[in-house]
């Protein structure tokens, strides 16, 4: 008898998760997605602020690699979402909100990057992975990395003598 006779799956689909699970699987990536941009803004904008002490819409979409436009649109829902202030011919500067939202994303962002370090991937691709992962990584995957770091790091002379 075959197994589509008998029912059974064959396959990866015999793991497939119950409705509810993929349902919130996915629409949590798609939160995610969501999300991701506004981060990488803010991230940016206080890397360039920390830099050179501005974050101008054109240095924006120079480094993101989108258009003036897209910048403009983007600044804007961060205004909107109390991240950010715009003033004509000074940039762009973000509010407490928009600081703590970008130390967050930047500790977030360090810590994907030294795990990928601590597996071996290379620098510069460990960077450019981070870039997505950070956006899609949850808490509990979060301390399960910095605990993986500190399991890595050798033990001091003290610590190892208990």
């Amino acid at each position: 008898m075959s197994r589509r006779a008998t029912g059974k799956r064959a396959g990866p689909l015999a793991e497939l998760p119950t409705e509810l699970a993929q349902a919130h699987r996915f629409g949590k990536t798609r939160s995610a997605q969501s999300t991701a941009l506004l981060e990488d803004y803010v991230e940016l904008i206080a890397d360039l602020l920390a830099a050179t002490g501005e974050a101008r819409p054109t240095d924006i979409a120079r480094r993101l690699g989108v258009s003036h436009a897209t910048v403009i649109k983007t600044i804007s829902r961060l205004k909107r979402e109390g991240m950010a202030t715009a003033r004509p011919y000074r940039g762009v500067f973000l509010t407490d909100n928009g600081k703590e939202l970008a130390a967050r994303v930047r500790a977030r962002h360090r810590l994907v990057v030294d795990v990928l370090l601590a597996l071996g991937v290379p620098r510069e691709a460990a960077e450019a992975d981070a870039e997505g992962i950070e956006h899609h990584v949850s808490e509990i995957t979060l301390k399960a990395f910095g605990r993986f770091l500190q399991s890595q790091a050798p033990q001091s002379p003290k610590q190892s003598r208990v």
